[in-house]
């Protein structure tokens, strides 16, 4: 007898320390202009859209435009948590092309005297491959987010 994983316990776990104090990556994650510097998979993206709610309950859409093409990936979702700068938690799921359905994200900022530490866990996935997918660009993103903090 074989078991399946369920979709509840296909999770990402991600873990970054970064050279900032926690205000300053909180809002990294939480204002529009900030999010369009990073918030994509790699350098060759760019980020045209970033609108923001900060509340609970309120949207936001990201849109992540690859290299030489016109359609973009866009991501929409709502906010669940918002608690500056401790932790911020969002659906998420893509307007179009990847049908993975509604996922969860959650983010939290933990002080570690001068840096932050990330720890990043999406959850709710409906296979490793949308998983591993994810694990890709969000490696990508926090990878640049480094590189503007």
């Amino acid at each position: 007898m074989t078991t399946q994983e369920t979709r509840s316990e296909i999770t990402l776990n991600l873990t970054r320390t970064y050279s900032a104090p926690r205000e300053e990556v909180f809002r990294a994650w939480t204002e529009p202009e900030a999010l369009k510097r990073w918030f994509a998979p790699s350098d060759e993206f760019s980020t045209p859209i970033a609108e923001v709610d900060l509340r609970v309950g309120g949207a936001y859409r990201i849109g992540m435009k690859p290299p030489d093409q016109e359609d973009m990936f866009i991501v929409v979702g709502t906010y669940r948590e918002v608690q500056p700068p401790e932790r911020l938690v969002f659906t998420w799921s893509w307007e179009q092309g990847m049908d993975v359905g509604e996922t969860l994200v959650t983010v939290e900022f933990h002080d570690r005297g001068g840096s932050t530490e990330v720890v990043l866990t999406h959850e709710l996935f409906p296979n490793e491959q949308a998983r591993d997918q994810h694990n890709e660009g969000w490696s990508g993103c926090l990878k640049r987010l480094e590189k503007v903090l």
